[in-house]
């Protein structure tokens, strides 16, 4: 999926998202897997919070999205950070990147973008082939349990200073797919607002078969952690959100 105007209002409207606490985590997950860590490439990185928040902590970061005009809106907020690279490519179609990384990196659900298990394992592959030797990769998807009972039939809403939107959660298909109906009125000129709409398309599976795509690869050492916590297989029925680190 790409993010086209829904650029614009991103940043006002995920304001409450922790990106702080993907980045902790991150930090984290780093510090036990006791092995030097310097580049980073942010897959999905959207415009840019995460990418910026670990480049201020002295990571070289590369930012990776498929959207040219949310990686125009992240580097318009570089501020102090200006070492960032940025492109724009698919996750799925990563040729652009000729470099090897100590880590990969694919928050706030890219991954759930990716909705064809096929296209899942060419991500995966395009991924194991862009890191070093004991590379790291890092990720995070819904659980089965946030798409079928948290999220699908419900309708969202908020109002920030200069935007708004109307968020229903539809059914697709198959287990675990869904769709994002989104509305947004974002203000212009004066009282004047803007109405646009976009349509997100998202699928989650279950944890064994990310498991057994990123064994199937070649990454080693997979663990799955559960809402932030630090603990491996703590995940239970009701996790909502569901972290993969796996070694190349």
């Amino acid at each position: 999926m790409v993010y086209h105007k829904m650029a614009e209002v991103y940043d006002q409207l995920m304001d409450n998202v922790p990106y702080d606490d993907w980045v902790v985590l991150i930090q984290q997950m780093i510090a036990q897997a006791g092995r030097p860590i310097q580049s980073i490439i942010d897959l999905g990185c959207g415009t840019g919070v995460i990418t910026r928040k670990l480049a201020a902590e002295g990571y070289t970061m590369t930012g990776v999205d498929q959207s040219s005009e949310m990686l125009q809106k992240a580097q318009k907020d570089l501020e102090s950070v200006s070492s960032i690279n940025w492109l724009e490519a698919d996750i799925t179609e990563l040729d652009g990147c000729k470099q090897q990384y100590d880590m990969a990196i694919s928050c706030c659900d890219v991954i759930n973008y990716v909705t064809d298990l096929q296209n899942v394992e060419t991500a995966f592959k395009n991924i194991y082939q862009l890191l070093e030797a004991d590379g790291l990769f890092f990720f995070d998807v819904h659980s089965l349990y946030t798409v079928e009972d948290v999220y699908i039939g419900q309708t969202f809403s908020d109002v920030a200073d200069e935007a708004a939107y109307i968020w229903e959660c539809v059914p697709g298909d198959e287990v675990g797919e869904m769709y994002h109906q989104l509305t947004f009125f974002h203000q212009e000129e004066g009282d004047r607002f803007i109405r646009f709409q976009e349509k997100h398309h998202q699928r989650t599976f279950p944890l064994e078969v990310y498991k057994n795509i990123l064994k199937k690869i070649g990454f080693e050492k997979i663990k799955i952690y559960a809402d932030f916590s630090l603990e491996p297989n703590s995940w239970n029925e009701r996790s909502e959100r569901i972290f993969f680190l796996a070694e190349k």
